[in-house]
């Protein structure tokens, strides 16, 4: 599937997270394994000059500061510490920090997303049938084409990831993929005359 870079935005959901809700101990293997598979694509997506933004539950803490929802997930006791640390936000990622489900509601991404002049949307993180549908869902009601890069979301289980990742195609019109089945398509030359 050729994706076209100057287009795109690579946005990551949710894995900055401490993984303390209920149910989370199933979604914290399926997130590693994510992990193995998103950190290469977040590389290939900077290499092809694609902005990737983190967007990422703010767990009720409004007057937190990225770094300091960095260091809540990073704390001792916190089950998602090893997914925190190795999903980390680089110097030249974006992160917005969401109240909710979706990374549209109540949060600056629509107009940051107009600014970027972003097109369509590559989309991947925890869990596939909450944040990633909410947020895919929204996406969808903006007119954005999606791409869900299935290896790249976590769930508690095969059947949440797989029924949402059926209702997203069905529904919004989502393209599923595997990571390594996305090519950005760079621009042509042109011939000099």
């Amino acid at each position: 599937m050729k994706i076209h870079p100057s287009r795109a935005a690579l946005l990551i959901i949710d894995v900055i997270n401490d993984l303390e809700f209920p149910g989370a101990e199933k979604v914290l293997p399926w997130a590693m394994k994510m992990a193995d598979r998103l950190i290469p694509f977040r590389a290939k997506a900077h290499h092809a000059s694609i902005p990737v933004i983190y967007a990422n539950d703010n767990y009720g803490h409004w007057r937190n500061e990225p770094d300091e929802l960095y260091k809540h997930c990073m704390r001792p006791s916190a089950r998602g510490r090893e997914l925190s640390r190795r999903m980390k936000p680089t110097r030249q990622d974006y992160l917005i920090l969401k109240p909710r489900h979706s990374a549209f509601f109540a949060t600056p991404l629509q107009p940051f997303l107009e600014h970027l002049q972003v097109k369509e949307l590559i989309l991947a993180g925890v869990a596939t049938n909450l944040c990633v549908l909410f947020t895919a869902h929204d996406a969808h009601m903006h007119q954005y084409p999606i791409t869900v890069l299935s290896d790249c979301c976590a769930a508690e289980s095969n059947e949440d990831h797989d029924y949402a990742l059926t209702q997203l195609e069905q529904f919004c019109g989502a393209r599923i993929c595997l990571s390594t089945e996305v090519e950005f398509a760079m621009p042509k030359k042109r011939r000099k005359a």
